[in-house]
């Protein structure tokens, strides 16, 4: 008796077609859902993965209701004298209802694993949500994505409960293998079963492998350099301020005015400026990241407003909100968000696709010669290290010409020796730059060599904005001259129009500085916390040495006044001192004296 093929050719059609099918409303779903913040959103997930764990009769039976003469989508059929039921297009419907939630999740989970900041810099690149999926997503997802189809083609080429319900067993039409099987073992036929399930074996076992070999490509694939990081009326804040530069035209600058509810505090931040650098300081969680966030669009303020060089990006009054794509605002993210997947030159071209291809490539040549990477434009980010991807993110953040730079953090994944070179290098980018600059960092002495103004935020509002000298040399309150590096502090009380006592040190001190009437507190910075040989001028008292802390070039003294200390932590002051003064004073007899320099003395207000 000649052995019928037909139950292979069948399942191979149906799995095919229901694979294809799913592989595109799988990658739909998955990104509508990444996307989507409706209600009801867990329901709809529910919906979507319940065929994985429903019996396959009852997904038949479902379906049966559904396609049947008497279900909603069979009248409609009959219509057009078309009918599903006991037809090969019943199996490939019911292949593609089991395997679209194995195409769905891991695509969804393939979708989850890519880093947000890639999809943002895309964005203010000036890429389309649809650029964004097309070149970054599905890219970077593919391993996964292939791997889900392949789990659903095998999904689809088992189905047996739901395709004997709907499609039947009609030999030559709709038997598809695991039917064939079944009804083998029914009748008796135990030779003709074993032939089907070594066939639906094999096919299973190969595509079994292709899974685990890509799931091990993807495992082995090189890894990222370790050093990838990876109200309807506003009135201005009471910190709102302006510093214009020299020149500067009316409506050129960034103005910015905006308010935002954040865990814990809200943002309130309001100031103008010119085309210049603006450092930003603050702790970390103080809105200094989400403040150049909502600059870039990539978050959206309650209520507020933002323009750049007169151009209105976000309006609440006005229901406007500029999409990040049309911001032209250059972002240099904290881990540079390079795209991995993309050579060097095609990180730098990214965002000048409106280009012609011949400017691109002039355009990105000037580039790599700008930050020293000529000759690298067909490495991958993979094949760089830390300093090199910095200069590519750069180089990528500048090429379109962007009104705005905002610089987060740009030297944090780095070594000292490699932020000190690309420190420099940065300074002189921005020289040539002629936008605005927000340079966010945590490092007191960078942002003082780099910026020329200084705007500091505490929880979420700012606390200080001006010049940087004037913000060391005299800040307003504890809190800024907390940030920017001072370390001795004591209540304060005036006892006389140019004395205060500072209670928590126990002395009078003289000052130069007016007193403020609402003054809490006196400070110093320890490196101007100087020696002296005698008690013979003011502000000047014995001192000794609770305990030391060594680094390289500096020693930082914990100096207790009046008298000894009792232990290590006994102590009122903090010195610092080169190691050359170390060891010219470290073995003279105690008590020493040290002296407070009324110039150097910092008078806070609450």
């Amino acid at each position: 008796m000649e052995f019928d093929l037909s139950p292979l050719w069948i399942s191979l059609k149906s799995s095919t077609i229901a694979t294809f099918f799913t592989f595109f409303l799988g990658i739909a779903a998955a990104r509508w859902m990444l996307s989507t913040r409706i209600k009801g959103k867990a329901l709809i997930e529910g919906i979507f993965i319940s065929p994985l764990v429903l019996p396959p009769t009852v997904v038949g039976f479902l379906l049966l209701l559904l396609f049947g003469r008497n279900g909603a989508i069979g009248q409609l059929l009959l219509k057009f004298d078309l009918t599903i039921i006991f037809t090969w297009q019943a199996a490939v419907i019911t292949a593609t209802v089991v395997s679209f939630p194995l195409m769905y999740k891991t695509a969804l989970g393939a979708f989850e694993q890519i880093d947000a900041n890639l999809l943002n810099a895309a964005r203010t690149l000036g890429a389309s949500e649809w650029t964004v999926f097309w070149r970054i997503m599905l890219p970077l997802a593919w391993p996964g994505i292939l791997a889900g189809t392949i789990l659903a083609f095998a999904r689809a080429l088992g189905e047996f409960g739901a395709t004997l319900m709907l499609a039947g067993n009609i030999p030559g039409q709709t038997q598809t293998i695991p039917m064939a099987i079944y009804f083998a073992v029914e009748a008796g036929d135990m030779r003709q079963a074993a032939i089907w399930v070594l066939i639906i074996l094999s096919l299973s076992l190969s595509v079994l492998t292709a899974v685990n070999y890509w799931t091990d490509l993807q495992r082995n694939s090189p890894q990222l350099n370790p050093n990838y990081k990876l109200q309807s009326n506003l009135s201005k804040p009471a910190s709102y301020l302006t510093i214009q530069s020299e020149n500067q035209q009316p409506e050129s600058g960034l103005c910015l005015n905006i308010f935002k509810p954040l865990s814990g505090f809200a943002l309130d931040v309001g100031f103008d400026i010119g085309p210049e650098v603006l450092g930003i300081l603050g702790a970390s969680g103080s809105g200094k990241s989400m403040t150049l966030r909502c600059i870039a669009g990539l978050e959206t303020p309650s209520c507020g407003k933002i323009a750049v060089n007169g151009k209105v990006l976000f309006d609440s009054e006005a229901g406007i909100n500029v999409p990040s794509k049309d911001r032209k605002i250059g972002f240099l993210f904290q881990n540079y968000a390079l795209f991995p997947h993309l050579t060097v030159a095609e990180n730098i071209a990214f965002g000048l696709q409106h280009l012609s291809e011949s400017e691109q490539k002039i355009r990105v040549k000037e580039q790599l010669v700008s930050v020293q990477m000529l000759g690298l434009e067909n490495r991958y980010p993979q094949e760089l290290s830390g300093g090199q991807q910095q200069r590519v993110a750069m180089a990528r953040a500048i090429a379109p010409n962007p009104e705005l730079l905002l610089l987060d953090e740009p030297f944090s994944a780095l070594d000292t020796h490699l932020r000190s070179q690309l420190e420099s290098e940065l300074m002189q980018t921005l020289a040539n730059y002629r936008g605005i600059t927000l340079f966010v960092s945590h490092n007191l002495e960078e942002v003082y060599r780099v910026c020329k103004n200084l705007l500091v935020l505490a929880e979420g509002r700012a606390i200080a904005f001006d010049t940087k000298e004037h913000i060391f040399d005299r800040p307003r309150n504890f809190t800024v001259a907390q940030l920017t590096g001072c370390k001795n502090f004591s209540e304060a009380k005036p006892i006389a129009e140019t004395v205060v006592e500072a209670i928590d040190w126990g002395c009078n001190l003289t000052v130069v500085e007016p007193i403020p009437k609402s003054l809490v507190s006196v400070g110093i910075r320890a490196h101007q916390v100087s020696f002296v040989t005698g008690c013979d001028r003011e502000n000047t008292f014995a001192c000794w040495i609770a305990s030391t802390v060594e680094t390289p070039h500096r020693v930082t003294l914990y100096l207790k006044l009046h008298s000894p200390p009792n232990n290590s932590q006994d102590y009122h002051l903090q010195a610092e001192v080169f190691k050359e003064k170390w060891r010219a004073i470290k073995d003279n007899p105690f008590p020493w004296y040290v002296h407070l320099e009324p110039i150097r003395l910092i008078l806070m207000e609450a």
